[in-house]
C-alpha cells in the first residue's frame, strides 16, 4: 500500500502549472485571486488539487494566464483520472479477501479470467466478468438477488455460495451471445412438440436443434460447464424480460438431460417470472409445491404414468421397448422412470441409454 501512497503524493497535479506560470508571471496568489474574481482560500484549493478545474475555471484561467482552457481541462482530467485509478487499486487490494468465495481455477480454466492469483488484477477481471462495479454489488446482484433466497434454511459456505454465481452469470453471458426473439408462449408450445419428437430420435445434433427451437419463441436456452462447488443439473430463471434456462450435462445420459430441461419448461410456462428454480443442489430450499407441478409436467410429457399398467412382474428389455414404441418415446425415458421407481436395479437396461456430452455446445 505504501507505493499507492507514495504514487498519489508524485503525483502531479494541474495545480502546480498554476504555481509555475503565476511564477513566471511574476504574480502572487492574492493577485491571481483578484484577477481571477476568486478568495484566496480558493485559489489555494485549487493549486493543491482539493478543488477542481471547472470549465468556467478553465476560462479565465485562459484570460488571466494566457494559456488556452483547452490546456488546463486536459491537465484536470488526467490528474483526476490517475488519481482514481489509484485509488481503485488500493479498494481492489483491500477485495483480495473477496476472491475465497470465487471458483478463480475455473474461471481461468474456460478463459473468463486470465490468472487465479488472489491479487488487484485478478478482482478487477472477476468484477468486470460478473458486470459489476464492486465486491458490494455482486453481493448484492448476484448473491442477494438469486443465491441467498434458495439458502435460508440451509447457510451454505460461501465457495458455493461463489460458484453457483458464477455459473449464473456463465449463462447470462452466453445468452447475450443470442439474438433471442420476444417471448411467444403460443409458439413455444407449438415448439415443445417438435422438441418431444426429438425425445424419440434421438438425432447427434439435437442440442442445436434444440436451442433453435426454443429460441425461435423467445427462450433462450444455454448448455454451460459444471462447476465442482456448484454441481447444477439445471436453472430456470428471467433476464432482461426473457425467459432463460441453463442446462449442463452432470448426469450425461439422455434421460436425465430431457427430464431436466422439461422441468425447467414447466417452470417457464407455470409460474412466476420473478422466480429463479435451481435444480440439483444440495442445502437449497427449495418450493415444493411448484417442484412437483415441474416433476408432474415432465413426467407427463415424456412418459405418462399410466405407462406403469403395461409392466408385467418380470420387466424385459422387450417389454421396455414396446412401451417406448406405444408412447413414441425413448426407451432410455421408461428405462429411468423403473429405476426412479425402483422396479428395476440401476444396472438393469443400461445399454438403452444415449450418453449427453455438451462440451461442444457450451457458449454455442
Amino acid at each position: 500500500m505504501s507505493r499507492l501512497n507514495d504514487e498519489r503524493e508524485l503525483l502531479p497535479k494541474p495545480g502546480d502549472t498554476i504555481l509555475e506560470s503565476i511564477e513566471y508571471l511574476k504574480m502572487s496568489q492574492v493577485e491571481l485571486a483578484d484577477r481571477m474574481g476568486k478568495t484566496p482560500s480558493k485559489i489555494n484549493d485549487l493549486i493543491s488539487g482539493k478543488e477542481p478545474i471547472t470549465i468556467a475555471t478553465a476560462l479565465q484561467l485562459e484570460k488571466v494566464l494566457g494559456i488556452d482552457a483547452q490546456f488546463w481541462l486536459n491537465k484536470e482530467m488526467l490528474y483526476r483520472e490517475k488519481f482514481s485509478r489509484i485509488e481503485q487499486e488500493e479498494t481492489l487490494t483491500d477485495s483480495t479477501d473477496w476472491l475465497d468465495s470465487q471458483p478463480l481455477k475455473e474461471l481461468k480454466a474456460n478463459g473468463f479470467i486470465s490468472s487465479s492469483q488472489k491479487d488487484a488484477n485478478t478482482v478487477e477481471e472477476c468484477l468486470k466478468f460478473y458486470g459489476v462495479a464492486a465486491p458490494q454489488q455482486w453481493e448484492s446482484l448476484y448473491v442477494g438477488q438469486y443465491v441467498s433466497a434458495a439458502f435460508r434454511k440451509s447457510p451454505a459456505h460461501k465457495s458455493t455460495l461463489g460458484a453457483l454465481a458464477a455459473w449464473l452469470r456463465i449463462g447470462e453471458l452466453n445468452m447475450k451471445k443470442r439474438n433471442i426473439q420476444a417471448y411467444d408462449k403460443k409458439k413455444f408450445k407449438d415448439n415443445l412438440i417438435k422438441a418431444r419428437a426429438l425425445v424419440r430420435s434421438n438425432p447427434e445434433d439435437f442440442p442445436i436443434q434444440l436451442i433453435k427451437l426454443c429460441s425461435d419463441a423467445g427462450v433462450a436456452l444455454v448448455y454451460t460447464i459444471s462447476i465442482n462447488k456448484a454441481p447444477v443439473s439445471g436453472v430456470v430463471r428471467w433476464v432482461a424480460g426473457s425467459p432463460l434456462i441453463q442446462l449442463t450435462d452432470r448426469y450425461k445420459s439422455n434421460d436425465q438431460f430431457w427430464f431436466s430441461f422439461f422441468h425447467e419448461v414447466a417452470h417457464i410456462l407455470l409460474h412466476g417470472k420473478k422466480e429463479v428454480f435451481v435444480e440439483g443442489i444440495k442445502g437449497l430450499e427449495l418450493n415444493e409445491e411448484k417442484e412437483k407441478e415441474a416433476d408432474a409436467f415432465a413426467r407427463k410429457t415424456l412418459l405418462p404414468d399410466e405407462f406403469i399398467n403395461d409392466l408385467s412382474d418380470e420387466i424385459t428389455e422387450k417389454e421396455i421397448r414396446n412401451i417406448a414404441r406405444k408412447y413414441d418415446t425413448h426407451a432410455a425415458i421408461v428405462i429411468g422412470r423403473l429405476q426412479h421407481l425402483k422396479r428395476v436395479p440401476f444396472t438393469f437396461g443400461s445399454s438403452f441409454k444415449s450418453k449427453v456430452l455438451l462440451d461442444e455446445f457450451f457458449g454455442e
